[in-house]
This record gives structure tokens, C-alpha cells and sequence, in this order.
């Protein structure tokens, strides 16, 4: 039963979507190419999306734990003269307001994991010159570029930092001098991809009638039931969708009731789940913002929980079970 809850929480739901080769490519198309077929569903393989790596410094060594939610290497786009590229997508719930940051870290993750491959080669130094010899770097030798992507599928429009820049209170005679890291950011739920994939639509037209507050509540819900209806949304779209709306669902009834009918899924599972899980996702969202801001600050975990439980108006108990799901480890990757 635990496992079971594990694998629907929503981070995982969204990772498995975006596995499928054909919509990563549709979806990176529509946000590099203006939704050109450049890159091939064929053309794409899966990588570890773990991107630990150890910063080493004279007397210490840190390390960075990072795992991305998905990424994928190009082989091969003979068209535009591409061999190599590695595509990182995240998935955000929530506004990260240093989250140009984190995908700098995650890029910086893929690098150095390609540096240290590619400097065990060059142990005894055999027939390099003594700045390569030093370097553990030929030359010549050139890494593969990697591109990340942000997906935020929040109610609220981001109103956080796009580039490190936006996070840094910088004196402007020194702005020209300090180095920018800029981040790709896509809002799910108003955007302008030319998508090709119908899932992918399905996605993002969908998030963007639940979140639209031009529209009450009910009509908002009345317009996405009828849009899974006329449609036939796929089941995998539904589940993403749900799972990044806090919308409970009945996965044995999703099962039982085939694709077909699961607009009648869809119907119950969000009447049933609409209120609560707004309450829930929003409590949850800040008991993680909380304990991630506590590991970051170096605070032990007895005061976090303390902190939970003022902050939140929660149990000593419901405190405890939060800080058991955002585990540091989990929350580091966020």
C-alpha cells in the first residue's frame, strides 16, 4: 500500500508522462523550434537522472545530491549539423523563487558527470602536455551540451526570478561583470507551443481551463469534463493532470473503467476530491517549503518540526508524518 501511494504521488505521475519519447520530443520542438520536427522521438535515449557530483576544494570535499525529473540525450540531427544534446525537463507544483539556481546546479551536475568520465582516461598523463596532464582535460575534448526546461503547472502566474541575475541584488556599474544563468521556463497553463502531439495539447489545454480564474470553480471543472468527454482524453493525461491539480483519484476505478468512460472517472474523482485536495495541496506545498528551508539553514529536525506545527496549526503527529515525506533528500532535489 505504501509503494502504491509512492508511485502516484504527483512528481512521479508527471516523470512517467513525460518518459514517452514521442512527447518529450513534441514538447522540446515546441519550446526550442517553434514546434519544427528537428528532434526525433528515434533519435532520443534515456539517461540516469542522477547528477551527484562531489565539489572538491583542498581540505574539503562537498557533495551535491541532485536528481533531475527526466532527461534524454539527442543522438543525432543530421538536419541542423546536431550529434549530441542532452534534454532536462523539471516539473514544478510551486513557485521556486531560487529555482535559476537549482537548474544551474543540474546543469553544472551533467557537466562535471561528463568531466569525471572523460578524465579517467587520462590517469598516467601518457602523451599529454602538462596543462592537459594537470587539466585531466585534452585539448581538444568537448562535452555535450545540455538544455533544461521548467514546467510550471501552478494556479498562480510565476512571479519568480527567470535568470540567476533576478536573484542577485547587484550594484549596476558590476552588472556587466557578473555572469547570468538563464532558465527556460514554460507556465503550463498559459503558454503559446505549437504542440503536435494530441496528448501533449490535451495536457496543457486542460491544466489551463483548471487554473483559468477568469472562470468560477464550477464552470472551470464543467469545461474540463466536458473537454475529456468530446476528446477521449488518453488515461495518462488524465492521471497528469489530476495528480498536478491535487485532485484525488480512484486509480483501481481508472482500471476498471477503461478509456472510454473515463470522463465519468474524471467527473467523480474531481467532484469528490476538488475542495479537499486544494486544502491539502496547499498545506502540504508549504510544509515543504518549510522543511526545505530548515535543511537549508542547517536547522536541526526537532526545531523544524517545531516550525511545522506553529507555522501550520498542526498535531505534533501531522508534523512528523510531513517531515517523514520531505525527506532531506527530497527536498534537496527540489
Amino acid at each position: 500500500m505504501l509503494e502504491e501511494k509512492r508511485n502516484n504521488k504527483p512528481d512521479v505521475i508527471l516523470k512517467k508522462y513525460w518518459e514517452n519519447k514521442e512527447r518529450f520530443s513534441d514538447f522540446f520542438n515546441a519550446v526550442l523550434f517553434d514546434g519544427k520536427t528537428v528532434i526525433r522521438p528515434e533519435e532520443l535515449e534515456d539517461l540516469d537522472t542522477d547528477e551527484s557530483s562531489i565539489l572538491e576544494h583542498k581540505n574539503y570535499a562537498e557533495t551535491l545530491k541532485a536528481s533531475r525529473d527526466n532527461i534524454a540525450i539527442c543522438k543525432k540531427s543530421t538536419r541542423y549539423g546536431i550529434d549530441f544534446v542532452m534534454l532536462g525537463m523539471e516539473s514544478q507544483e510551486h513557485i521556486h523563487y531560487a529555482m535559476p539556481m537549482r537548474i544551474m546546479g543540474y546543469d553544472y551536475g551533467a557537466y562535471k558527470k561528463q568531466y569525471d568520465n572523460n578524465a579517467v582516461k587520462y590517469k598516467n598523463g601518457k602523451g599529454l602536455s602538462s596543462d592537459e596532464f594537470l587539466s585531466k582535460m585534452r585539448k581538444t575534448d568537448k562535452f555535450i551540451p545540455v538544455i533544461t526546461a521548467v514546467i510550471y503547472y501552478g494556479e498562480r502566474p510565476w512571479d519568480g526570478a527567470v535568470s540567476l541575475h533576478g536573484m542577485l541584488d547587484i550594484p549596476k556599474q558590476f552588472s556587466h561583470y557578473v555572469n547570468d544563468y538563464k532558465m527556460i521556463l514554460i507556465e503550463a497553463g498559459n503558454n503559446n507551443l505549437k504542440l503536435h502531439n494530441v496528448n501533449n495539447r490535451d495536457l496543457f489545454n486542460l491544466v489551463g481551463m483548471l487554473i483559468d480564474k477568469r472562470e468560477t470553480p464550477g464552470k472551470r471543472k464543467e469545461q474540463a469534463i466536458h473537454y475529456v468527454k468530446k476528446n477521449h482524453v488518453d488515461t495518462t493525461v488524465i492521471r497528469a493532470v489530476t495528480s498536478v491539480m491535487n485532485s484525488k483519484m480512484d486509480y483501481q476505478l481508472l482500471e476498471r473503467k477503461g478509456e472510454n468512460e473515463m470522463f465519468t472517472v474524471f467527473e467523480e474523482t474531481w467532484k469528490d476530491g476538488e475542495q479537499a485536495g486544494r486544502t491539502a495541496g496547499r498545506a502540504e506545498g508549504r510544509a515543504e517549503e518549510i522543511i526545505a528551508a530548515g535543511y537549508e539553514f542547517g536547522l536541526s529536525e526537532k526545531t523544524i518540526l517545531e516550525r511545522l506545527q506553529k507555522k501550520l496549526a498542526i498535531t505534533p503527529q501531522k508534523a512528523r508524518e510531513y517531515l517523514a515525506t520531505y525527506t532531506k533528500e527530497t527536498v534537496q532535489r527540489c
